[in-house]
C-alpha cells in the first residue's frame, strides 16, 4: 500500500530528474538532448496524474510536487533556451573560459558577455511559475484548462532550435534568429500562460467520438501536420490547439 501511494510522486520526481538534465544540457548549448529531456519530463508529467487518478491516491503533496518539477521541466527549461537564442540573434555567443569559472575577480563581469535584451527570455520562467501557483489554486481546471499549460508552452519553445537543427530551411531560420520574432514568441507566451482563454484537456472520461470530437480531430489533424511538417508541425499544433478550443466553445455557447 505505501508504494501504491507514492508511485505517482516517483513519477514526477522523475519528471524533476529529467528536467534537471534538460537544464544542464540547455547551458551547456545541447538543444537536441536537452529537448529529448524535457520530452521525457513531459511524459511523465502526463503519467504521474494518470497513475494517481488510477490507483485512487491523488493528494495535495502530489499536486505541489508536479508543480514543483513542473517549475523546472516546462517553466525554466525553455527560458533558458530562449535566453539562449536571443542571445544568439542579437550577436553575443558566449564561449566559456574554464580558467576563469572560479575567478572572484569574474563574479560580476561574466554578465558583459550576454546582451541585457537576452534576459527577456526568462519572461518564460516568471510566467510559467505564476501560472503554475494561480493553477494549484484554481479548483475549476479539471475538464479544460484556463491559460495555455506550461507543457505545451515548453514544447512551443523548444521547438525552435529543433526546426533550425532539423528543418533545413535557410528562411525559416533568419526568422527564428530575428530578435524581435523572439521577443514576439516571449511576449505571446507570457500572455497565453496567464491567460482567461478556455482550452480543453486531453482526458478521455469515455471513448465515444460524441463526447470527444474535439480531442479526436485534434489528435488526428495533429498527427497529420507531424507527418507533414516534422518539428515545425509543434508551433502549428500549439496554434491549432488555442483556435480549435475557441472554435468548439463558440460552438457550445
Amino acid at each position: 500500500m505505501a508504494i501504491k501511494k507514492h508511485l505517482p510522486n516517483i513519477i514526477t520526481l522523475l519528471n524533476l530528474f529529467s528536467g534537471s538534465i534538460a537544464v544542464v544540457l540547455a547551458v551547456q548549448n545541447y538543444f537536441v538532448a536537452a529537448a529529448l529531456f524535457m520530452f521525457l519530463g513531459i511524459f511523465f508529467d502526463f503519467f504521474d496524474g494518470l497513475v494517481a487518478r488510477k490507483l485512487d491516491v491523488q493528494s495535495a503533496l502530489g499536486l505541489q510536487l508536479d508543480s514543483l518539477a513542473d517549475m523546472v521541466t516546462s517553466g525554466l527549461v525553455p527560458g533558458i533556451v530562449m535566453f539562449k537564442l536571443l542571445n544568439w540573434a542579437i550577436g553575443h555567443p558566449v564561449v566559456e573560459n574554464a580558467d576563469t569559472l572560479w575567478s572572484s575577480s569574474n563574479l560580476l563581469e561574466g554578465l558583459h558577455h550576454y546582451s541585457p535584451l537576452a534576459f527577456i527570455g526568462f519572461f518564460i520562467t516568471l510566467a510559467s511559475a505564476y501560472r503554475l501557483a494561480t493553477f494549484n489554486l484554481d479548483e475549476e481546471q479539471q475538464a479544460s484548462f484556463k491559460g495555455l499549460p506550461t507543457p505545451a508552452n515548453a514544447l512551443m519553445i523548444i521547438s525552435l532550435p529543433l526546426i533550425m537543427e532539423f528543418q533545413h530551411s535557410d528562411t525559416i531560420n533568419a526568422i527564428i534568429l530575428n530578435p524581435w520574432f523572439l521577443i514576439a514568441v516571449t511576449i505571446l507566451s507570457c500572455y497565453l500562460l496567464n491567460s482567461g482563454i478556455n482550452l480543453f484537456a486531453l482526458k478521455f472520461k469515455d471513448w465515444s467520438f460524441k463526447a470527444n470530437a474535439v480531442r479526436y480531430v485534434f489528435i488526428i489533424l495533429s498527427i497529420i501536420f507531424i507527418v507533414l511538417f516534422k518539428f515545425l508541425a509543434i508551433p502549428i499544433i500549439i496554434v491549432f490547439y488555442v483556435l480549435l478550443s475557441l472554435f468548439s466553445k463558440s460552438l457550445t455557447a
